[in-house]
């Protein structure tokens, strides 16, 4: 089972996404996380990155590209896998189904979690990452899952922290970039037949979201 998770910035992908590949037995792979861990790098392919991330930018196409098939093709996609957050361009879409076509895959699923603009932001800037990349484990500060000890992690008893791209004008940035980038794939999938849409209000739990889906899933078999 190979699925993409689409969305805006914020929407619940990679929450959403893990619950998923739990439940699946399958891998999470998100772009996030591979982004920012080679920002880590003193490299300029690292500050490159850092400098798209922080500007709330796109990385670029190429580049975006040649990470995430050095990184793919690293798993057994035999498998499955739960590619949250990328593709983001229509151009990293068709190069995907180039690698997969070569692989003798294909994308099952295409989940699009739509919610409003402004939820997405309130979500955001309220949102906090354990410190602890061997953690990683998010909170947000009035939606879902709030930490039971002020800034420490549930999880590991780590620090928690905003990332510092995670403000409102950053993510109002982020959000235009989304809708003349990202959105578009939306359509891509739907000609495919395996765009699978979910609307996250407010008060719409990942529970939910995630029963939605594996029943989904399962009407596919």
């Amino acid at each position: 089972m190979i699925i993409i998770m689409l969305g805006a910035p914020g929407a619940g992908k990679g929450t959403i996404g893990k619950r998923l590949a739990v439940q699946l037995g399958i891998t999470h792979l998100s772009s996030g996380d591979v982004f920012r861990a080679l920002t880590k790098d003193n490299t300029k392919l690292g500050e490159e990155i850092k400098e798209c991330i922080n500007g709330g930018k796109l990385i670029p196409d190429k580049l975006a590209m040649q990470i995430f098939e050095d990184k793919i093709v690293k798993y057994n996609l035999e498998k499955g896998i739960i590619l949250d957050g990328y593709p983001r361009t229509l151009m990293q879409a068709k190069h995907l189904d180039k690698l997969f076509k070569n692989m003798e895959l294909k994308v099952d699923i295409a989940m699009n979690i739509d919610v409003e603009d402004q939820l997405i932001i309130d979500r955001i800037v309220n949102r906090r990452i354990c410190s602890n990349s061997r953690c990683g484990e998010i909170y947000n500060l009035k939606y879902g899952k709030i930490p039971k000890v002020d800034g420490i992690c549930d999880k590991c008893g780590e620090n928690l922290i905003q990332r510092a791209d995670d403000n409102e004008i950053t993510v109002r940035d982020r959000l235009k970039i989304y809708d003349e980038n990202t959105r578009p794939l939306l359509k891509y999938y739907n000609k495919r037949g395996v765009l699978w849409n979910v609307h996250s209000a407010e008060d719409t739990s990942i529970d939910d979201i995630v029963h939605q889906t594996m029943i989904h899933i399962e009407d596919m078999d």
